[in-house]
């Protein structure tokens, strides 16, 4: 009976810390060994397909815009290095976690001030949009309110938009110092969201923290699309989505599912340990290929948009044109009659 009862209080079901890396490592059978080898290797080319971007980008790229964009594409290879580091040693996964989304924050911030370089700077956006306004109903956080008026663009309202980023890039990193500091009292537990613990309530601010820094990427894009649409912000902001959701919102599902025993423990790992397992892993295949997708995206290069006072000027052109030439010494097929 004794032996049953530690039985039980050992097994790893009920644990609340995942394994250690040496007992996950005895478990793996052949196939399970093999994954591992094919994960780790395709954790190891991202990294050297975004290396070699680096060196593409230092070359072939305008130094105003070389540390943005390679922030914006380090964001898959430094997912998929600590996913694959949590893989290994799964009782680094707070901080490996704590890590991939404090990058993230940054490359939300990095993010918007990329659409604002490729309309070329602050002071060129605010003359192509002089009389413009921003469709403040968007998401996520008011894409159903669509009776708010629309915001003129100016100086100020691009620095709110740019402070409501980097809030988040500057909060993040303050908040994983904060839950490492009460993760060593024992006041913060990856796994304990009850209220009583620290975990739920630190969580739920970060999550308030990261819809109020969406918002104004999703204004920005809604403003710029059809003006970037020649330098295909449209795939760049989709991959950027994706990364977004696959690092949060998917993690969030398996971690709730697992939490509720829908995901089953399977020795040495428990339920929650064994969610995380599977977060890890499905991340380095999707950071896999976003990164090698990133490359063909990123990777041309884009002519630079004409200022805004060429483009009046060419309209006034056409202008003059039109009033000089009759109507009636026009051809059928718009040229000049001879």
């Amino acid at each position: 009976m004794e032996g049953e009862a530690n039985g039980t209080l050992r097994s790893p079901c009920g644990a609340s810390e995942p394994p250690y890396s040496q007992e996950l490592l005895r478990s793996l059978d052949l196939p399970g060994r093999f994954l591992f080898a094919i994960l780790t290797l395709m954790m190891l080319i991202a990294n050297l397909v975004f290396m070699e971007e680096v060196v593409y980008i230092y070359r072939k790229i305008p130094s105003s815009k070389r540390s943005i964009i390679i922030w914006i594409n380090a964001a898959a290879p430094v997912i998929a290095t600590t996913s694959c580091i949590g893989m290994w040693i799964p009782r680094s996964t707070m901080f490996t976690d704590f890590t991939a989304s404090v990058f993230f924050a940054i490359v939300i911030h990095k993010f918007l001030l990329m659409m604002i370089k490729e309309c070329g700077g602050q002071k060129l956006l605010l003359r192509r949009f002089e009389n413009g306004r921003f469709k403040v109903s968007t998401g996520p956080c008011c894409c159903c309110c669509l009776c708010l008026p629309r915001v003129r663009i100016t100086r100020q309202t691009l620095f709110w938009l740019k402070l409501c980023t980097f809030q988040f890039a500057f909060l993040r990193p303050v908040l994983m110092f904060l839950s490492v500091v009460l993760w060593t009292n024992g006041n913060y537990t990856l796994y304990n969201l009850s209220p009583k613990g620290a975990a739920i309530w630190i969580n739920c601010f970060v999550a308030v923290l990261t819809i109020i820094a969406l918002w104004p990427v999703g204004i920005m894009f809604q403003q710029v699309r059809t003006l970037l649409i020649c330098k295909k912000i449209i795939p760049k902001f989709a991959l950027y989505q994706f990364i977004l959701i696959l690092n949060h919102l998917q993690a969030a599902i398996i971690n709730v599912l697992a939490m509720q025993g829908i995901i089953p423990c399977a020795p040495p790992l428990s339920s929650s340990a064994r969610g995380a397992y599977m977060t890890q892993q499905l991340l380095i295949m999707e950071m896999f290929l976003i990164t090698l997708i990133s490359r063909v995206v990123y990777r041309r290069r884009y002519n630079d948009l004409e200022p805004p006072e060429c483009t009046a000027e060419e309209a006034g052109d056409k202008k003059q044109t039109s009033q000089i030439i009759p109507s009636d010494a026009v051809s059928e097929d718009g040229l000049p009659r001879v």
